[in-house]
């Protein structure tokens, strides 16, 4: 019969596995551990760490006299200021080398 293990070992047992490079069968049989208790509590980490949705409310922006451009590797320019057309392809030259 198993002991029964913290759930501070439990997490710090499948933590060691993760870095230790190894096979699970291979991690199991150095520590003396059946390889389906080793998946349990692998699938319960996964399980605890998986993203939960949460409700939002959206909200549609009010009017503005800026603006608001995304560029390439996910940068964002926004500004409340009005550019003339020539600023403006200047500024996103500049940002795109960036």
């Amino acid at each position: 019969m198993e002991k029964k293990r913290s759930s501070e070992e439990v997490v710090r047992i499948v933590e060691e596995f993760e870095r230790s490079g190894l096979k699970r069968r291979q991690f199991c049989e150095r520590n003396n551990l059946p390889v389906t208790t080793l998946d349990y509590w692998r699938w319960k980490k996964a399980k605890a760490t998986k993203a939960r949705l949460v409700p939002v409310a959206v909200q549609q922006p009010g009017p503005s006299e800026g603006f608001s451009l995304t560029l390439a590797k996910g940068r964002r320019i926004e500004s409340p200021w009005k550019f003339p057309e020539a600023d403006l392809t200047r500024l996103i030259r500049i940002v795109e080398r960036a």
